[in-house]
């Protein structure tokens, strides 16, 4: 998708369609009361092409509602498409990218190929983050996941143009601008790997795609499997992986900007479990074909980085990828196995398919033994955090206030919503094994705490900050900004967490 900043007149702009946006003003209740849609541009041929729509009472400018207007006078654009923040109080930045994402969208089926998006102008609405927003929401909005239908036809918009008001202040819009281009076209990146299937992003093949990303944007990327797996004493990774014919793949990215040598590391730990039946735990057979999304986590880390790569924050970043099937194979773990972690630590396998933290353990380890000194990890870890949190927040989990602080700060910036769950040595004790030092599951109850908890045993005392993305990872029904499918959560969080460490 070609993209464009702009500062011509909005009249004077000659588009297939032309997107802005609208609030719902009305503050009365009751059934007399009407809507009330404010238009958020000053430009006076819009606000005459728009008018007689927003008088008839038949739009209300509520979040993602859609009106066009064909052959709008006055104007050189095709088509007019009003599109709602609903209530003030909530027409935030956030709401300009879904807003974003909703005109992509309805642009795509109806064959319209080119899209000036028109910035809002209000003093609640700052230019810069909106300009950012509203270029990824754009990328956003136009993935679909229909990769491998034979009928597919194209239905990209290959023209988003941002529309700024023309005495803005130009510097810091293209550079909000720069920076959203490269972010949506990161989460994508993150989205076409969580959608491909297990039987095509093989753990080796996430480890080559990986590798061209790295070498495409400068990164330094070293892919290892069994050998460097067991030279490395990783026993709760290769736990997993040995279960599998296809063989595991840990993948380590570096990104060490030009002079700086000291101050913080910042470890990216993510789970690539690239299909998951359970093991000999075998999970039920409805619904695992999701299971392809099992590797949620360690794909974000991979587009955090290729972002992280291209906006160049002065901080050193290292990335560790544990890439792996979970299968129920005869050489496959069994429940009530002990196995024996790159830390040392003993591990009893209650559940084999409580495996996502078996390779987060050593991959927490790994990043710490090279020289991460902040760490994050994000998986698709627990069905219990959907339970707890549904599809509207992510679990987080913390056992440092300064970096819980931090990263709680990030999200006002990316607008993932996340939600912080209990640690405590209550979890702990249900993780207690008669065996070994720990058990890889707590039981049924406060399942999302106990495989922190367990998790936290190998962050040791490293701030460290846990992501469970069970639950919002992967999207049931299309919504008006975002289709159906992978949703590349967590990528904005953590590079604006990795970000707030810059020099």
């Amino acid at each position: 998708m070609r993209t464009e900043l702009s500062f011509t007149p909005l009249a004077e702009i000659a588009a297939d369609l032309l997107a802005v946006l609208a609030i719902d003003t009305q503050t009365e209740k009751g059934p007399d009361a009407k809507p009330l849609p404010e238009l958020l541009t000053s430009d006076a041929a819009v606000k005459g092409a728009a008018a007689a729509v927003l008088a008839s009472g038949e739009y209300k400018a509520g979040a993602n509602e859609t009106v066009l207007i064909h052959a709008p006078a006055g104007l050189k654009a095709k088509r007019l498409l009003i599109a709602g923040l609903g209530k003030k109080a909530k027409a935030t930045v956030h709401a300009v990218r879904n807003a974003a994402g909703t005109a992509v969208r309805f642009t795509k089926p109806r064959g319209i190929r080119e899209l000036v998006f028109t910035l809002p102008e209000a003093v609640f609405l700052p230019p810069a983050p909106c300009t950012r927003a509203a270029v990824e929401g754009a990328f956003v909005g136009d993935f679909d996941p229909d990769t491998y239908r034979s009928d597919r036809k194209d239905l990209s918009v290959q023209s988003f143009t941002v529309a700024a008001p023309p005495q803005a202040d130009k510097a810091p819009l293209q550079s909000a601008f720069s920076d959203g281009v490269i972010i949506g076209e990161s989460q994508n990146f993150t989205r076409t790997l969580v959608n491909e299937p297990g039987n095509k992003l093989t753990p080796t093949e996430f480890g080559k795609r990986a590798a061209a990303m790295a070498s495409e944007v400068g990164l330094k990327c070293e892919v290892h499997s069994t050998a460097k797996i067991k030279e490395l004493k990783m026993g709760a990774f290769w736990s997993v992986a040995q279960g599998s014919e296809e063989p595991p793949a840990l993948i380590v990215m570096r990104y060490e900007p030009a002079g700086v040598k000291d101050g913080p590391v910042i470890g990216l730990v993510g789970k690539g479990i690239t299909f998951d039946t359970g093991g000999i735990s075998i999970k039920p057979a409805d619904n695992m074909e999701k299971m392809k999304y099992d590797m949620a986590g360690g794909a974000a880390m991979a587009g955090t980085m290729r972002a992280i790569a291209l906006l160049k924050p002065n901080v050193r970043v290292i990335s560790v990828i544990c890439a792996s099937e979970n299968m129920p194979d005869g050489k496959a773990q069994k429940p009530g196995d002990v196995q024996t972690a790159m830390s040392g630590k003993t591990i009893e396998i209650i559940n084999t398919d409580a495996e996502g933290r078996l390779v987060l353990a050593d991959g927490l380890a790994y990043a710490r033994q090279l020289g991460a000194t902040h760490l994050v990890d994000a998986a698709t870890l627990t069905g219990a955090i959907g339970v707890a949190l549904g599809t509207v927040n992510a679990g987080l989990f913390a056992n440092d206030e300064d970096t819980y602080e931090k990263f709680n700060a990030a999200l006002d910036t990316s607008g993932e919503k996340f939600w912080r769950m209990p640690l405590g040595e209550e979890y702990g004790e249900q993780i207690k094994s008669d065996i070994g030092d720990i058990k890889n599951t707590g039981g049924r109850y406060g399942g999302a705490s106990t495989a922190a908890e367990f998790l936290k045993v190998f962050a040791e005392d490293t701030p460290w900050i846990h992501l469970d993305i069970a639950g919002t990872a992967w999207i049931d029904e299309n919504r008006p900004y975002i289709a159906k499918g992978p949703s590349g959560i967590a990528v904005r969080s953590i590079l604006e967490w990795v970000r707030s460490y810059s020099a």
